[in-house]
């Protein structure tokens, strides 16, 4: 048969038997990080991203970045990640390619250095392990000046090579034949 009931009888039922389900979770999570990304100006492209961090302190607590790096980000005056470095340094650290544009002055260099300096995890003497190529010397030079700074007290050691024949007087005749 037909069962009646108030509206107000159907409004007590429906919360009664709403429970959050996985995928009602799943989907408000999701809407919470498309209106971040909408606020900071983020526009991203592809599956399964990592998502962007408010603050660098996520990047401690969620990627366990090294201590000191995390001091000298916080010694360079930098307290709230910017658009790009919300959703780039995640996109890195998780492994992933990027392809990121964002205009000048807007954090490119430090989003980069900070996976980069991370995946190297510890510094070794095994010759280059990392190379940046800049299409500018004022960009390697720029490049260089913040990866010291980032890098500072970790061990590792940063060099800014642009001729060849300087490389050979800087780290042996040999060292084209090394790396």
């Amino acid at each position: 048969g037909i069962m009646w009931m108030s509206s107000l009888e159907a409004k007590i039922k429906d919360t009664k038997d709403k429970k959050p389900t996985v995928e009602k979770l799943e989907r408000l999570r999701r809407e919470k990080i498309n209106r971040f990304r909408n606020q900071h100006k983020i526009n991203v492209q592809g599956t399964d991203l990592p998502d962007p961090i408010a603050t660098f302190e996520q990047l401690q607590k969620e990627y366990k970045i090294h201590p000191k790096i995390m001091e000298n980000i916080q010694a360079a005056g930098f307290q709230v990640p910017t658009p790009i470095q919300m959703q780039a340094i995640p996109v890195m650290l998780h492994g992933r390619e990027l392809l990121a544009s964002a205009p000048t002055g807007s954090g490119k260099t430090l989003a980069f250095c900070i996976p980069l300096l991370t995946h190297l995890k510890q510094p070794m003497n095994k010759g280059f392990r990392a190379l940046i190529i800049s299409p500018t010397r004022e960009l390697a030079s720029q490049t260089h000046r913040e990866l010291v700074k980032l890098a500072e007290g970790t061990g590792f050691r940063i060099h800014m090579i642009h001729k060849a024949a300087e490389a050979a007087k800087k780290f042996g005749p040999k060292s084209s034949k090394k790396f």
